[in-house]
């Protein structure tokens, strides 16, 4: 299913509808402010098993997912005085940051150094998702196996089929990653320079 929803202004009637598809396990397939991605309710185990089928991804690499604000990331994230700064600075913005993740963090989120990868995009569409469903959500690119990227949600639309439930069409998107920086003890390091200004960390 295509669903148009407005980026600037999403319909509550069109955002309820999709976390109700979620919700029952459903996978989505979204727009954030670097590409489209695709997503599901971080606890439900079987549809992150579901993606990483789609993605023809090895389990030993845990997916990023979205919160919807700093609040949000401190109930699955240990922040520092440090990385609540550096990050209030920056989010909502084209960053992942990789923290400790908290005991709310199902284990098949985490490396096995118990970090994740978290995101606060600056797009209306995620964050109301991630409101209204309570959870954060898995963000992974939408992509082939092989890496190629989709920018048009109708190609991810006609490309995954039945394989995703609902793909959210929310316009055009910049079309590239955001930048990875870890802030695990204190030490910023630049793991992926992207979308985001990683000037201020090196």
């Amino acid at each position: 299913m295509l669903i148009e929803i407005n980026t600037k202004n999403p319909q509550q009637r069109l955002i309820t509808q999709v976390v109700d598809v979620i919700k029952r396990g459903g996978i989505i397939a979204y727009p954030t402010d670097t590409y489209y991605g695709i997503g599901c309710d971080i606890m439900n185990k079987k549809a992150i098993e579901k993606i990483y089928l789609l993605k023809q991804r090895d389990k030993i690499k845990p997916f990023s997912f979205l919160c919807s604000d700093l609040k949000n990331i401190s109930h699955y994230a240990k922040v520092s005085n440090y990385a609540y700064k550096t990050m209030k600075r920056l989010l909502p913005g084209p960053y992942t940051f990789v923290l400790e993740g908290s005991k709310l963090v199902p284990k098949i989120m985490l490396t096995k150094r118990k970090t994740a990868g978290i995101r606060v995009p600056d797009n209306s569409i995620c964050l109301e998702l991630v409101k209204v469903l309570g959870n954060p959500i898995i963000s992974t690119s939408a992509s082939m196996p092989d890496g190629t990227l989709f920018f048009d949600p109708s190609l991810i639309h006609d490309y995954f089929q039945f394989r995703i439930d609902i793909v959210i069409d929310g316009g055009p998107v910049p079309g590239y990653p955001s930048s990875v920086i870890s802030l695990i003890n204190d030490i910023p390091e630049v793991i992926r320079e992207g979308r985001g200004d990683v000037g201020i960390f090196i």
